[in-house]
């Protein structure tokens, strides 16, 4: 996959098939219009294309209310790799400004879409908008691709447990450590990539090393304070392994600066200073508070022996 940072970039790109949204989590939903559009490109001897933003809309636009809070599925690292995995061959990241945001949806498909890119087929999700206070639709691109040579799509709504799936609703189920649920909406684990630096000497002597992950981005959504069944991958080895989260300040709101994601691998401790993924498979308990290290060490065996079970 072809990675741009500007439209400006673009190397040529034959017959493209475009999707654009934000696409956070790379969700059920985002991967069927992916699908679709991989398929049509090869009809066409083309190549597909998803346009997609950095920073997310709402962290520009409403940074006091609606982006204040808002906290995403992946980093722009973890997006890139989710959509390389998906067959899609070429991404536009275009930087999200408010003078962009300013730009009407005649003025992005007409300037871009067709001046710059040369769009053959665009394809959107249900009910999708697009442009300057959202005035494009289905309809308007229709009527537009008759005019500037196009043809348009629209992909219908996914569900899943009788829900229609969003990033909001993974977004939700993540912050209630519902981590099975989002994993059923996304099609894949939830994840964390981070860097490893050394964890706790308490519980390096109670035969359990662990280490620390540091994450960069602070809008990255995180899991609820507990401890977590998951796989943690690096340099192509893989390991079972516990994570604990928590809110180093006690009673406070949490605090990216003050939360640490700690790691016991069960095959692999001495990581330190390099990238490992975390594949988050289920929440199996809340986090205790121990009276004393016998009692800490009864409960990580307790919790070893579940997550060899529940992760194959």
């Amino acid at each position: 996959m072809r990675v741009f940072h500007s439209f400006d970039e673009l190397a040529a790109i034959p017959n493209p098939v475009v999707t654009t949204g934000s696409f956070d989590g790379v969700h059920v939903g985002h991967k069927a219009i992916i699908s679709r559009i991989n398929w049509l490109a090869k009809q066409i001897g083309g190549e597909s294309v998803l346009i997609t933003f950095h920073p997310h809309p709402r962290k520009v636009l409403f940074p006091e209310t609606a982006g204040k809070d808002l906290f995403l599925i992946n980093s722009q690292r973890e997006k890139v790799e989710l959509l390389t995995k998906s067959g899609l061959n070429n991404l536009i990241v275009v930087e999200f400004t408010r003078e962009f945001s300013e730009i009407s949806s005649i003025d992005f498909i007409r300037n871009l879409l067709v001046a710059k890119l040369h769009a053959r087929k665009i394809v959107i999700g249900f009910n999708h908008q697009f442009g300057h206070n959202r005035e494009g639709d289905f309809e308007y691109l229709n009527e537009l691709g008759k005019y500037y040579g196009f043809d348009v799509e629209e992909i219908p709504e996914q569900d899943i447990h009788n829900e229609t799936v969003s990033s909001t609703l993974i977004r939700k189920a993540l912050q209630e450590g519902r981590i099975q649920r989002a994993n059923a909406y996304l099609d894949h684990h939830y994840m964390i990539i981070g860097k490893a630096v050394k964890g706790s000497r308490l519980l390096t002597n109670l035969d359990f090393p662990t280490y620390f992950i540091s994450i960069d981005e602070e809008c990255k959504l995180v899991p609820p304070d507990g401890v977590y069944a998951v796989k943690v991958e690096n340099g192509g080895q893989s390991s079972k392994a516990i994570v604990n989260i928590r809110n180093n300040r006690y009673g406070a709101e949490r605090d990216f600066n003050a939360m640490s994601i700690e790691v016991f691998p069960f095959e692999q401790p001495g990581l330190w200073e390099s990238e490992v993924k975390l594949l988050f498979a289920k929440k199996i308990r809340d986090e205790f508070t121990f009276i004393d290290a016998s009692d800490l060490k009864r409960q990580l065996e307790k919790d070893r022996e579940l997550v060899e079970e529940l992760i194959f």
